[in-house]
C-alpha cells in the first residue's frame, strides 16, 4: 500500500463513521474521505423509529460524533454527496458533484433504501415512510396534527410506528398482509403477544389484509373496504443499497456479498452494515441483516481487514424494540421456517417471559421481554449451540447458567 494511502468510505450512516474511528484507533495515518448521500452528520437510526419520534428533543443526541471529532481526527466528510461510479481497475470513484477521487481501499456502507408500495396511489403527498431523519421529523410534525393514519406493514417500524402515533393520540390502523405481526421473524405465538399489545392500545389491526390503493383520503383494500387516514406509513422492509456494486460488477446477492473479514469480491473492496450480506463463521453461512448491532459493530472488522489484518465479524446478530411499555431484546437467527419452534418460560399474558427458538434442541435465539439482566445469559445460550432439556428451559426454577454447557 502506497505511503500515504487514501481509504474512501461510500456512505454516511452509523457503519461509516464507525470506520473512520476504527481506521483512526487502529492507527491509520492516511487520507479518509467519507461520502453521505444525506446533508447531515452521521447518526444512529433506531431513535427516528424510538424516542426521537415520540419526543424530538435535540437532534444532536442521534449524531455519532460532533462536527468537531471529524476535524479532529482529518476526516474528510463530505455530505450531500453521493458515489455515482466505480471503477474498480483505475481504483477510483465519481462522486455526484463531479469530483473523481483516487482510492488505495474502499468501504462501501451505502446502507438500505425502503421497500416501496407499488399499488395506484403509491406516490401520493400523504404517503410516508421512516427512514431517515428528515423522515421522521416529517413524520412527527404529521403526527402532531393528524387524527387517524394508517400504517402499512406490521414489522418492527410499522409496530414502533403505531406506538408513537398512539401515544401522540392518533388513531391507528396497521394493516398487515400475514395473520399476525412479526410473523415470519416470531412466529405465531409470540406474534399473537404484540398484535394483543397494540390492540390493548386502541390499534385496529387489520390482520390478512392486503393495500390495493392509497386514495386522496385513506387506502383501499383489496376486499373493498376503504379505511380513511390523514398520512399513510409505510413500513414494508427494506432494501440493500447494491447499485454502485453491482454497476462495478462486485458480486451482489441481497446485499453485497462478502467473506468474513467483510471484504467483497474485489480485494480492495469491503462493505459493512445494512449492504453487507456477510459469512457468519459462527452460523456458517451468508447472513445480512439490518440491526443497529451490525452498523455497530462491523466497521472495527472492516478497519483491521483494510489495514491488512486478520479479522472475522461473528458476532451474534442483536436488536431491540420498545413499543408503549413493553421493551425486548433479541439474540441470534430464526432462518426461515423455524419461527413456529419455541420455547417460553414466563408468562405470556402478562407479557413477561423469556423466548427461546431451538431447532434439534439447540436454541438459535431468544428474546427477554420485559425481564431484565438476562441478555449475557441468552447469547451464552446462543453461542453454545448445544442440545437442551425442553422442559427445563422452560422451567423458571431451573437457572439459565445451568443450562449452559462449555
Amino acid at each position: 500500500m502506497p505511503a500515504p494511502a487514501t481509504f474512501v468510505i461510500a456512505g454516511g450512516g452509523l457503519a461509516a463513521a464507525k470506520a473512520a474511528e476504527a481506521l483512526r484507533e487502529e492507527g491509520f495515518d492516511g487520507a479518509i474521505v467519507l461520502v453521505g448521500r444525506e446533508p447531515h452528520l452521521p447518526y444512529e437510526r433506531p431513535p427516528l423509529s424510538k424516542t426521537y419520534l415520540q419526543s424530538g428533543g435535540e437532534r444532536e443526541k442521534i449524531f455519532v460524533h460532533d462536527a468537531g471529532w471529524y476535524r479532529a481526527h482529518a476526516v474528510d466528510l463530505r455530505t450531500g454527496v453521493t458515489v455515482t461510479d466505480l471503477d474498480r481497475a483505475a481504483h477510483q470513484v465519481t462522486l455526484s458533484d463531479g469530483e473523481r477521487l483516487r482510492y488505495d481501499k474502499l468501504l462501501l456502507a451505502t446502507g438500505a433504501r425502503p421497500r416501496r408500495l407499488t399499488v395506484p396511489g403509491h406516490d401520493r403527498d400523504h404517503v410516508l415512510y421512516l427512514r431517515t431523519v428528515d423522515d421522521s421529523d416529517r413524520l412527527r410534525a404529521t403526527l402532531s396534527g393528524a387524527g387517524r393514519i394508517v400504517v402499512v406493514g406490521a414489522g418492527w417500524i410499522g409496530l414502533e410506528t403505531a406506538a408513537a402515533a398512539r401515544a401522540a393520540g392518533v388513531e391507528v390502523t396497521v394493516v398487515e398482509q400475514e395473520r399476525q405481526p412479526l410473523l415470519g421473524v416470531l412466529g405465531p405465538e409470540i406474534g399473537a403477544v404484540f398484535a394483543g399489545l397494540h390492540r390493548e392500545q386502541g390499534v385496529d389491526l387489520r390482520l390478512g389484509a392486503r393495500v390495493a390503493a392509497v386514495t386522496e383520503t385513506g387506502v383501499r383494500l383489496a376486499d373493498g373496504t376503504h379505511l380513511d387516514a390523514d398520512a399513510v406509513v409505510v413500513g414494508i422492509g427494506a432494501v440493500p443499497e447494491t447499485d454502485l456494486a453491482a454497476a462495478a460488477g462486485l458480486a451482489v446477492d441481497n446485499g453485497v456479498t462478502t467473506t468474513a473479514d467483510l471484504r467483497t469480491s474485489d480485494p480492495d473492496i469491503f462493505a459493512a452494515g445494512d449492504v453487507a450480506n456477510a459469512y457468519h463463521p459462527r452460523l456458517g453461512g451468508h447472513l445480512r441483516v439490518e440491526h443497529w448491532a451490525n452498523a455497530l459493530n462491523q466497521p472495527a472488522v472492516a478497519a483491521r481487514s483494510m489495514l491488512g489484518r486478520r479479522a472475522a465479524y461473528d458476532e451474534l446478530p442483536y436488536f431491540y424494540t420498545d413499543q408503549y411499555d413493553l421493551g425486548m431484546e433479541y439474540v441470534g437467527h430464526v432462518p426461515p421456517g423455524h419461527a413456529h419452534d419455541v420455547v417460553i418460560r414466563g408468562d405470556l399474558a402478562k407479557r413477561e417471559f423469556l423466548a427461546f427458538w431451538l431447532r434439534d434442541d439447540t436454541v438459535i435465539a431468544a428474546m427477554n421481554v420485559d425481564i431484565w439482566d438476562q441478555t449475557d445469559e441468552l447469547k451464552a445460550l446462543v453461542q453454545a449451540a448445544s442440545p437442551l432439556d425442553r422442559a427445563a428451559l422452560a422451567d423458571p426454577a431451573t437457572p439459565l447458567d445451568r443450562l449452559i454447557r462449555p
